[in-house]
């Protein structure tokens, strides 16, 4: 197994100094689909959750009173 330069480790510190992970579980099969779905739009399939959490955000934010 290769070892890991140090510009690699510092990237992957500085990644999970900006990051957090998050762990969902889906149905047997369904990651597969959601992948599929994600990379028909040119996404990821992070990508189209975090994009999908973020338009529900948007989508439920109270009306003005």
């Amino acid at each position: 197994m290769p070892k890991t330069s140090e510009a690699t480790r510092k990237a992957i510190a500085k990644y999970k100094e900006t990051k957090d992970e998050l762990r969902i579980t889906v149905d047997k099969g369904r990651k597969d689909e959601l992948k599929a779905y994600a990379a028909e739009r040119g996404e990821s399939l992070n990508g189209f959750v975090t994009r999908a959490i973020n338009e529900a955000i948007e989508r439920d934010k109270p009306l003005p009173t």
